[in-house]
Formats: structure tokens, sequence, C-alpha cells
């Protein structure tokens, strides 16, 4: 029998959905919890996160309620970390290739997602950089998808497709809700840009990857929406 493993998250967070992704794609058998992260359990920073942020896992130690973790367990934080060790508890899950190549490629692609879609995106969302930033963010990591290929990096689904798929499932919200801190339109504005002939083997493979069973089964929009309704408030009342 494989170590238990709970996998401490929130719906709406996207960093919490890749570990969702990298775990169903592994097949692996795990124990979710929700945490509000407007209203978190007094012991979840004391027993699971001293940081308080989510994900996290418990990891080993005796099968308990996920609200009593045991401290025999082992706690590990930050998600690309975790995707790491998710491929290390399922290293023939194909979530990282065998060939050191490809597996370089992977980790790259993973760094450029953080550099390239997660911080212009996440920037624009809050009205501190323009769509700019974001569409060239966007033709960067369409250099590196290759062409008719269908995945991230090599032809199985890795932990560079869990890594940034969220984040697309997000930008897509942005730019059909016109959602977040920026003038109003400019979320539509930057849904007008991606149509263009210009990014269809981005927008190509961003359909793909919505496309998946493991996406659709993690990933609730409208909670998303909900929640970034209630984070542009101001905005939205002044619009």
């Amino acid at each position: 029998m494989p170590e238990q493993l709970t996998l401490y998250l929130n719906k709406v967070s996207p960093y919490s959905q890749k570990i969702e992704l990298a775990l169903l794609e592994a097949n692996a058998p795990y124990k979710g919890y929700q945490v509000d992260l407007f209203n978190k359990p007094e012991w979840f920073a004391s027993k699971v996160n001293p940081a308080g942020k989510v994900p996290v896992v418990t990891y080993g130690g005796p099968d308990v309620d996920p609200d009593d973790p045991s401290p025999l367990s082992a706690k590990i934080a930050e998600s690309n970390v975790i995707l790491e060790f998710v491929v290390d508890l399922y290293p023939d899950s194909g979530l990282l290739p065998k060939d050191p190549v490809l597996r370089a490629n992977v980790r790259f692609f993973i760094d450029a997602t953080t550099k390239h879609i997660e911080v212009p995106f996440y920037a624009f969302l809050q009205g501190l950089e323009s769509y700019e930033n974001v569409l060239k963010g966007i033709e960067f990591i369409q250099g590196l998808l290759k062409e008719g290929g269908y995945f991230a990096v090599g032809d199985h689904y890795t932990i560079a497709d869990a890594c940034i798929t969220p984040h697309l499932a997000r930008l897509r919200i942005v730019t059909k809700t016109d959602l977040g801190n920026f003038p109003v339109g400019v979320g539509y504005k930057l849904d007008d840009e991606l149509k263009r002939p210009k990014f269809s083997k981005f927008m190509k493979y961003v359909e793909r990857m919505l496309e998946r069973p493991s996406f659709k089964q993690t990933y609730d929009e409208e909670s998303v929406i909900t929640f970034f309704k209630r984070i542009f408030t101001k905005r939205m009342q002044a619009s």
C-alpha cells in the first residue's frame, strides 16, 4: 500500500490545481482537504504550514483525518517543489521524461511559465502592467511549443503542462469576463489580440489542455469567477 498522501488546497488557487492535475494524471491515490483562504483553521499554520499557504501535502505517517494531521507525516510546501515530489513518487507516470534533455526542457518550460505567464498576467490583473506584457510572455511560451506537438514538451503530459494549465484557464476568464483591476474593456481587447493568427499555435495548445478530463475534474470556473468578483469589487463598483 502506498503511504498516505493528503493535499491541502483551495479550489480557486491555480497553484493548488496544478498539484491536483499532476496527481490525477499519475493516477495517484490522495485525500484532498479544502482550506478556506479567508478563514483558515487555527491548526493549519501550526500543524501543516507555518506560512499559512496552500498547496501543501502531508506524506506518510498514520492515515488520519486531514483536520487532525499527524506530526509523524512529512509536510511539503511550494507548488513546484510538490510537483517534483509527485514525480519522485511516481517515476513511471511520464510526468517527467526519462530523457535528460527532455527533463531539462520540462524544467525550463516551468521556469518560463513563472517568468513569462504568471508574473506579467497577474501584474496585469492587478492593474500594475499593460496587457502588451502578457502578449509578449505568451509569444515567448508559444515559441517553446513544438510545431505539430500536442503537449508542452515531448509526447506525453508532463508537469510542464500541469504547471501552466491553471493559469491559462484564469487568463481565459479574464478575456471572456473583463474581470480585473484594469480599464473597462481591456480584458476583451486582450481576447481580440489572442484571436489573431499570430497566436494560433498557443491558443490551440490552450484548447487541448482545457479539454483534458483531469482539468475538468479539478476546475470550478464559477468559484474562480466569484473569487475574482470578490477581490475586484472596488473596480466593479467604480465602473
